[in-house]
């Protein structure tokens, strides 16, 4: 049976496991919002469809559907990923699910951190974000998983990306932005994330990608793909928007040591087109004055390395550009003990997200 407990991870031999560590499974919820996504969601639901079934065939799928929807989406879905009605805003589980912690005895917690849409009446994409709110508590209730109460800290999974084994990599721009935890300190947010995730040493990137309107989350620049090792969005041309913030972050990255001591390994990912809305596309997005504005001419970040790490598997974006090609080798060279699936998600793309975006790990218990 699922409880609060009224203590912290790092208190209890908790930790915060990599992605790259066995999981149960994969948690995601099906997209509806007609502000964000085109065409009434329908091109998002394919691509999320398509999404979902590429981490099937490495572990087990858990789709939170509305009930509206939870009659279509069973039927087309095959039995083995389940489909599970819940109530939430949109679609984008890394933020709003549970963050699981494990001890070594293999025992799994969640943590439910509080949650403002990425930036409350101060930025943030919609309003209201109230179903989102419960998101992380209803998993944690339907595994039967202890919940660590966190809800006073703002935080979205996106924003961290964790080794393990004691290291953390996140972004300045979002993690210190006044829209998420103004009362805090640097040394206070940082006393936060080591006490739920149980890390010990944090490195700070100045700033996420160009045009990312989650305030830059750190999984559309880098990730952990192994202890000592991290894959980085990158770009050749110096005239490229993105070039300064990843040129700094290669800086960063380059100049830290993990919490092991070690000097990081980088893998650079050159990124695709970065991604403009046309007149078209932004037609086929409804208005809402509470939303993110979406209109012709609009510009997405879009990146290789917001892929998915899972049980023998890496699930990654394509978006029909030249570059796909080289970055699906490039990341198979990267996991030659994984077999690398892409999957067109340019649709994901136009909602300001990508696959990591949309999935959360459950660690094997």
């Amino acid at each position: 049976m699922s409880y609060t407990i009224n203590s912290r991870p790092k208190l209890d031999g908790f930790r915060m496991p990599a992605e790259f560590e066995p999981h149960e499974g994969t948690w995601m919820l099906w997209p509806t919002r007609t502000d964000t996504w085109r065409l009434g969601a329908k091109p998002a639901q394919d691509a999320f469809y398509a999404v979902a079934l590429a981490i099937s065939q490495f572990e087990a799928v858990n789709l939170g559907v509305l009930g509206s929807q939870y009659e279509h989406v069973r039927s087309i879905f095959p039995p083995e990923i389940r489909v599970i009605e819940l109530s939430y805003n949109d679609a984008w589980m890394r933020d709003i699910g549970p963050t699981f912690v494990k001890n070594d005895q293999g025992e799994v917690r969640g943590i439910d951190w509080g949650f403002n849409a990425w930036g409350g009446l101060k930025g943030g994409l919609y309003f209201p974000w109230d179903q989102d709110l419960f998101v992380k508590q209803k998993v944690l209730d339907i595994e039967r998983q202890s919940r660590y109460d966190a809800s006073h800290f703002i935080l979205e999974g996106g924003s961290f990306t964790v080794d393990g084994e004691g290291t953390l990599i996140t972004t300045e721009q979002c993690l210190l932005n006044a829209n998420r935890n103004p009362d805090m300190s640097r040394e206070d947010i940082e006393g936060q994330l080591k006490d739920y995730l149980n890390v010990e040493k944090m490195i700070w990137l100045e700033q996420g990608m160009r045009d990312d309107e989650t305030d830059g989350h750190v999984d559309e620049v880098a990730a952990f793909i192994r202890p000592g090792a991290v894959a980085l969005s990158w770009t050749d041309d110096e005239n490229d928007p993105q070039y300064p913030v990843l040129s700094s972050a290669y800086e960063v990255l380059k100049n830290a040591v993990d919490a092991k001591g070690r000097k990081l390994e980088i893998h650079k990912i050159h990124i695709p087109e970065q991604i403009v809305l046309s007149d078209e596309d932004a037609r086929l997005i409804d208005r809402a004055r509470q939303s993110y504005s979406r209109n012709s001419g609009t510009r997405l970040a879009a990146t290789y390395v917001n892929f998915y790490i899972c049980n023998g598997g890496v699930v990654m974006p394509a978006f029909g550009d030249p570059r796909d090609r080289e970055s699906f080798e490039h990341i198979q060279c990267l996991f030659p003990e994984r077999k690398v699936v892409q999957v067109n998600t340019r649709e994901i793309a136009y909602g300001g997200g990508n696959i990591h975006c949309i999935t959360q790990q459950q660690p094997k218990a």
